[in-house]
């Protein structure tokens, strides 16, 4: 097998020889006394780590840390906006480098619901909060290829309203469970043939939720008078994110988005009478498992290495079990 591949060199050459004298005589045609002359290849510069600023996707979420001691602040304001129905809402990533290794952080929540041809919001609402923290693995390399990799943990804290909305179910913001969500994030860049840099997110995530305890109207679909309890089902999503650095300043960003979420099961029972202690049979509700994609293409401007603006459109493409929307974002990355 050696000899016959040194056999094929030559060969290959003449070949490509015969390319290049080709393209040569279609480019001199009428010129036969000059002599073919190709431009010698001129190697393109790769932009540097320090040259490109990123505000970061509308989805995925770093795995980076931060310097110790220094803060990152980016509210996000969006609209879901479902067939008669506009989800206003807001979170807010705060962030603090506790140390170069170990990042901690608070997820406050709002919403307001506008319902064409059914009661909205009576106010806007607090949502649940997260805490996070995120421990650093490794760091990018670009002589070994390594990523950067992190362990992501968040506590979600069941601060928002979630049953006993009476006559106004649109004020449920919240989940009224504690959901611990275990993530793992990987963040890499590559050079693309111009030089520019492609940079790349994969994050992987499980959250799992405990039970709830339930009366009357609740965001599970009950109505007055139950009672009884919603143990809602673990969500695993896979997001795939590219930011594509078209200058120092513009980033163009999308996020691919593979959601599943397991069955959530209501059970109880519904009071006959308020005013008695007699109850219905047993009621039980499952909402089956879900499976939802979204994609989630958006454009950054970055003032500098520290501030940045995000804009895009998070779209979830609907299927048998999930519904579809449409979700305008916008986001201001503040480090300091």
């Amino acid at each position: 097998m050696e000899n016959v591949a040194l056999m094929l060199v030559p060969v290959a050459r003449r070949i490509g020889l015969l390319l290049l004298l080709s393209v040569a005589a279609s480019a001199c045609a009428g010129a036969a006394d000059a002599d073919p002359v190709t431009a010698p290849d001129v190697p393109v510069a790769r932009q540097s780590l320090d040259d490109a600023w990123w505000t970061g996707p509308i989805l995925a979420a770093s795995a980076g840390t931060l310097p110790q001691g220094h803060f990152l602040v980016e509210p996000y304001v969006y609209d879901v906006m479902a067939p008669h129905v506009d989800g206003f809402g807001s979170l807010t990533y705060i962030n603090y480098g506790l140390t170069d290794r170990l990042t901690v952080g608070i997820i406050p929540t709002f919403g307001y619901n506008r319902v064409s041809g059914g009661p909205s919001s009576s106010h806007v609402g607090a949502g649940d909060v997260s805490v996070q923290a995120q421990w650093r693995l490794t760091q990018f390399d670009p002589d070994s290829g390594v990523p950067t990799m992190s362990i992501n943990v968040q506590e979600s804290i069941p601060t928002g309203e979630f049953d006993r909305l009476g006559d106004h179910p649109s004020d449920g913001f919240g989940s009224g469970a504690r959901t611990t969500t275990l993530g793992w994030y990987a963040q890499t860049y590559f050079w693309m043939p111009n030089g520019r840099i492609l940079r790349t997110r994969l994050d992987i995530a499980d959250a799992f939720s405990r039970s709830v305890n339930i009366e009357d109207v609740s965001v599970y679909g009950t109505g007055a008078g139950f009672r009884g309890q919603a143990k809602p089902g673990d969500v695993q999503t896979v997001d795939l994110a590219f930011e594509y650095s078209v200058t120092r300043n513009w980033v163009l960003a999308l996020d691919l988005l593979y959601r599943h979420g397991d069955n959530t099961r209501v059970t109880g029972q519904f009071l006959l009478d308020p005013a008695a202690t007699a109850h219905s049979d047993d009621f039980r509700l499952d909402t089956g498992a879900s499976v939802s994609f979204a994609v989630a293409p958006a454009v950054e401007y970055n003032w500098n290495a520290n501030i940045g603006l995000l804009f895009g459109t998070r779209v979830i493409l609907g299927t048998r079990t999930t519904p579809a929307t449409v979700t305008p974002v916008v986001a201001l990355n503040m480090v300091f």
